[in-house]
Order: structure tokens, then C-alpha cells, then sequence
């Protein structure tokens, strides 16, 4: 255990003050004793017993009884009780709704995932559907709605998270500044947190995929769309009007052809993703391109990647010219940001590929350029970086600030 700073204050903000502190050593220990918590709080042996019994009463920690003795008395052992609570993750995207629910140390308790085919997309549409099926995956876990405290919603779009709106999905109904969070509040009495999907699959990688302890890395999402999350000292860098990461904009030579517009796609959107991918396989050969081509970009996208990959010249080409792209927007986002670690995912950036080529043109910079690594996490990642997310608040939720 780390040992925490003894603060100073009012009586009232002390205690609460005392108990975060104590709430968040145990968090990390999982079970200790409460000398251990005196030694790593730095608090007395008094505060440590009262504070524990506070919340104990609160049903946060549970005691375990006397553990392993060492020579002398044995220790009372104690825990947090995440079994106390939960979270849920929930990402929307144009197709389907996914799920991921957890306990309150982010130990998953169950997944789900909800089509969205012939289905109302409006927000109200959608709000309805992530209320019935969280109370479906509360109910199969036995978990009380009281119990929810942070509900985390990514959306594909910039998201205003201090007043939790959604600018704009064009790939949805009527998604035009949403107010999601208060939609949300509705049917649920939990703190409601909305965010950018990418910022969240950035959280993600960093709190169990490639960018572990990194503190500073941005992430580049290449499938059907392109996007970056931006990690600077641990926290997701918004910028000023919500819409840092929306590299799908970036003015680039013989690429952009006009100013950009909010609620229209980005130009790089039109050349990196993986339908951009099959247009100029499906142009660069029509006679030759496959059925799957003609009806599937996703899947395409995918065999035109693994030709290049064994050599087909025509696939290698169309790929060649993406990694000049991407490797030109690595240049730029490293120039003015300085990461440490640059992450490439989804369906295009994270493959082997895409990531050598990428690596090859850029070996011989000798200026700002960070490591580069593929994301590891995949499709998970979202999920995983709104408990992160949750996580990250939950001190505050579990213990709100005493009013004066």
C-alpha cells in the first residue's frame, strides 16, 4: 500500500476526507487489516476504527474476521464489499446496443448485446431499450436498481460530458443535440455519465489493454470510421468545445477539398475506412472484384487487407497510400501533442499490416515520433473504458461530500 497524506479541515470534511482515503486503500488492497490501513493512511489507530465502522454501517466493507497471526494477536481482516453495487457500460453505435455489467471493482457480472435491425432509433427509442434491458440484466443478477450507481453511455459522436449531450449522430434518428443524460436520468437514479465511444476505447486500453501505466498516448480508430481518443497526464483531453480526437477533419494535401461541416462525415472518412478500402479495390479492378466485395465493406475490407498482405500488387497499392495517410497524421498529432505511445485499432489501423507499413515509413523521422503499437483490447475496449470511467468516480458516489 501507498502511504496516503494526513489532510487537514473542518471536522465534517475531515471525516469524509478520512474516509475516502481509508474507502480507497481497501479498494486497491482487496483485503488487509485495519494496521495495514493505519500504516498506509497515516491516520491513528482511533480515526481507522471509526472510520471503518462508518463504513461497515454504510455496507462499502465487510469484516472477515481474524486472519493469519504473525506472532501475536491475530489481525481483524476487512474488505471492500464490492458486491455492494454495481456498474454498467453501455455503447451505442448504428446497429446494435452492447452491455457490459460489473460489480463495483469492475469484476464483469454479464454481457449483452441488443440489434438494432427494424428497430425506432430515435433517442427515445433508445433510451426505452437501455432501460428494459438493464433492468433485465439487473434482475437475472440479482441486483437491485438501488444498487446501480454509475451508468456509462458511449456514443459515436462528440459528446458535451459536462452537461451530457450528444452533438450530433447522423447514422441514427433525429440525433441533433440530445440531451442524453437527461433522458437517461428519467429511468434511471444513478449517476449518468455520456462520452465519446474513442475517448472511452482510449480509458479502455489504458486500464487493461497496450497503454497499461501510460499517461500520455492517443489512440487511432480505423474501421468504418476514424476517430482519436487523447490521453494527456491520465484524463481524456476534451478541448474546448467537446471535439478533440475528431481527426476524421484534419486537412490534409490532396485530400481535403473544403472547410469542415459538424453534422456531415469527415473527407479523411472518405479515403481511410473500410468502405473507402472496397471503393478503391472494387475502381482499381471492377471486373474482378468478388461477390463478398459487392456485399459486405466490413468483410471486404478484411480480404483486401490479407492480399495485400501476401502480396496481391493491386491490394498492396490501396493499402500503401492508407499508411501514408495514417503515417502523415501520426507526424502531425506527434508534432503537437508529444505522446509517448501511439495506439492504432479497429479493423483497418490494428492490422499487422497496416501497422508496418506504417512503422517502415516512419522509421527514419528523428523528430516526435512516439512508439506505435496496435490496440489490443478490439471490440471491448469501450465497454472496458466506460467501467473505467465509472471506476474512476466512485469514490464520490459512494461517499458524496457531507453539505455544510
Amino acid at each position: 500500500m501507498k502511504k496516503e497524506s494526513v489532510p487537514v479541515g473542518r471536522p465534517a470534511h475531515l471525516r469524509h476526507t478520512n474516509a475516502l482515503t481509508i474507502l480507497k486503500l481497501l479498494r486497491e488492497a482487496g483485503t488487509c487489516s485495519r494496521a495495514d490501513l493505519v500504516r498506509a493512511s497515516g491516520l491513528s489507530a482511533p480515526t481507522v476504527t471509526n472510520v471503518v465502522a462508518d463504513l461497515i454501517a454504510a455496507n462499502l466493507v465487510k469484516p472477515l474476521g481474524e486472519g493469519e497471526s504473525s506472532g501475536g494477536r491475530p489481525p481483524d481482516m476487512i474488505s471492500f464489499k464490492a458486491e455492494s453495487g454495481c456498474l454498467l457500460a453501455v455503447q451505442i453505435t448504428s446497429l446494435f446496443l452492447s452491455f457490459l455489467l460489473t460489480d463495483l471493482s469492475g469484476t464483469k457480472l454479464e454481457t449483452a448485446e441488443l440489434s438494432l435491425k427494424s428497430r425506432k432509433t430515435t433517442p427515445e427509442a433508445i433510451c426505452h431499450l437501455i432501460g428494459v434491458e438493464a433492468h433485465r440484466l439487473l434482475r437475472k443478477n440479482k441486483v437491485a436498481r438501488e444498487q446501480l450507481r454509475t451508468l456509462v453511455v458511449a456514443v459515436p459522436a462528440i459528446a458535451n460530458v459536462d452537461e451530457g449531450i450528444v452533438v450530433s449522430i447522423s447514422t441514427l434518428e433525429n440525433w441533433r443535440s440530445v440531451p442524453l443524460r437527461s433522458l437517461l436520468n428519467k429511468l434511471f437514479h444513478c449517476r449518468v455519465i455520456v462520452e465519446n465511444d474513442t475517448n472511452l476505447s482510449a480509458l479502455g486500453e489504458r486500464f487493461g489493454g497496450a497503454a497499461q501505466f501510460e499517461d500520455t498516448f492517443v489512440i487511432i480508430n480505423i474501421a468504418a470510421n476514424v476517430s482519436a481518443g487523447i490521453v494527456l497526464g491520465g484524463r481524456i483531453h476534451h478541448g474546448a468545445q467537446w471535439s478533440a480526437g475528431e481527426i476524421a477533419y484534419l486537412r490534409l494535401p490532396h485530400v481535403s477539398r473544403k472547410l469542415p461541416t459538424l453534422h456531415e462525415f469527415g473527407e479523411l472518412e472518405s479515403v481511410l475506412t473500410t468502405s473507402a478500402i472496397v471503393k478503391s479495390w472494387q475502381e482499381a479492378s471492377p471486373a474482378e472484384s468478388s461477390r463478398t466485395a459487392r456485399t459486405s465493406a466490413r468483410s471486404d475490407a478484411a480480404t483486401i487487407l490479407s492480399l495485400a498482405q501476401t502480396g496481391d500488387p493491386r491490394a498492396r497499392k490501396i493499402i500503401q497510400y492508407r499508411a501514408a495517410i495514417v503515417s502523415d497524421i501520426i507526424v502531425n498529432l506527434s508534432l503537437i501533442l508529444n505522446p509517448g505511445l501511439i495506439l492504432l485499432g479497429g479493423e483497418v489501423g490494428s492490422h499487422t499490416l497496416l501497422l508496418s507499413l506504417v512503422r517502415r515509413q516512419l522509421e527514419h523521422s528523428e523528430f516526435a515520433i512516439p512508439r506505435i503499437a496496435a490496440a489490443t483490447l478490439g471490440d471491448d475496449a469501450v465497454l472496458w473504458g466506460a467501467i473505467a470511467a465509472a471506476l474512476e468516480g466512485i469514490p464520490s458516489v459512494l461517499l458524496p461530500e457531507p453539505r455544510t
